[in-house]
């Protein structure tokens, strides 16, 4: 399991930077150009990663105030970037030290609707990396919506085959 998680957690930080890499590179306008989407923006998309990714950071701390990073995001989308970035990280060295008891954990926490769910850290953390896979998948797609025609592919088969 530790083994999977750990590839996970390589995989999202790099499929997360592909993407990135090609959304910087772009005018502000375009970052910030409505297209339909659950987010309707690239930047909005990426601040929406970076909330998830830093709220179940939280969650697994047991913070007992959560805070979202875009309540007080006031920055540029390259800013937005750098905290996914850094979250992901984060949960990356976690997960390279975690012990298998830590891995199985059930732990507590509440949704911002005051729902409250006992969950094992494995299970989050999948969720964690298949959440940021949904919506890289969305923001190419934003993308080719906004003439992007350059767009990296972004596949676990093809990041593992890249790692050996």
């Amino acid at each position: 399991m530790k083994d999977l998680l750990q590839q996970y957690a390589a995989f999202n930080i790099w499929a997360s930077q592909q993407i990135i890499q090609v959304i910087l590179a772009l005018p502000e306008e375009k970052q910030n150009q409505e297209v339909p989407s659950s987010f309707n923006s690239l930047a909005r998309t990426l601040l929406h990663m970076w909330d998830a990714e830093s709220i179940w950071w939280q969650r697994m701390k047991l913070q007992e105030r959560i805070l979202r990073p875009s309540d007080q995001y006031t920055g540029q989308i390259a800013d937005a970037a750098s905290g996914l970035l850094a979250q992901s990280v984060l949960w990356e060295d976690w997960v390279s030290k975690a012990s298998a008891l830590q891995l199985e954990h059930v732990f507590q926490y509440q949704t911002f609707d005051k729902a409250q769910f006992k969950q094992p850290t494995w299970q989050m953390l999948l969720h964690v990396f298949n959440h940021g896979t949904y919506h890289r998948g969305q923001l190419v797609n934003m993308l080719r919506q906004l003439g992007v025609s350059r767009i990296p592919a972004t596949d676990f088969a093809l990041w593992s085959r890249g790692k050996k």
